[in-house]
């Protein structure tokens, strides 16, 4: 089993790095490989609409969006991290997964994911709730911890003192690696997935 955590951040090596690595760490005592992937500083194209996606089966910009998404087809679980922008997800996330979700989202459909966020102070809630919607709305079940998936500081050495935030992160990698075991045995029992209806859209507009 493994789990593979998005980098969001333009810092390789910031607060966002020092949270999914304590999540990487609890998941790697539980005995599920984790792999630290950040997206660099200059990922944050978002999508064009341009569709090439659905006839090349990658992004047409090809950059770290198709490194995630080559590796997230091997991995069975997915975290992103982020530091809050303007009570936002930075612009190489949202970036990132807008074109991730359109160009491999087929492919990560019901693997269990979760977001993790960093603040210096607020916004953190909000940007939760922005990238979690990528995974609801791809059908991935979304691994909670104790409390909000968040930590605090200006700088990694401010998270190293967040002992409330390591604690949640830590939580978070032992819940992934619970439900990524649950999976595995449910698959081993037979449990099948559910079955997909045909997808229907409504239009508002009459």
């Amino acid at each position: 089993m493994k789990v593979l955590l998005l980098n969001g951040s333009p810092h390789e090596k910031g607060c966002t790095h020092a949270a999914l690595a304590a999540v990487a760490h609890a998941l790697e005592a539980e005995g599920v490989e984790a792999e630290i992937l950040w997206l660099g500083r200059d990922a944050g194209a978002g999508c064009s609409g341009c569709g090439a996606c659905a006839r090349l089966g990658r992004c047409a910009v090809d950059d770290a969006v198709n490194i995630a998404a080559e590796k997230a087809r091997a991995c069975d679980g997915l975290i992103v991290g982020s530091p809050v922008h303007y009570a936002a997800a930075s612009g190489q996330a949202t970036g990132v997964m807008d074109r991730l979700f359109r160009s491999a989202g087929a492919s990560l459909r019901l693997k269990p994911a979760a977001a993790v966020v960093s603040a210096r102070r607020a916004g953190t809630t909000s940007a939760l709730d922005q990238l979690n919607k990528y995974f609801m709305y791809n059908q991935m079940p979304v691994v909670s911890s104790c409390y909000w998936n968040m930590v605090h500081g200006a700088g990694p050495e401010d998270v190293e003192k967040d002992e409330e935030g390591l604690m949640i992160m830590r939580t978070l990698g032992r819940n992934m690696a619970w439900l990524l075991k649950s999976i595995a045995a449910g698959r081993e029992a037979g449990v099948q997935p559910p079955e997909q209806e045909p997808p229907v859209k409504t239009s508002f507009i009459r």
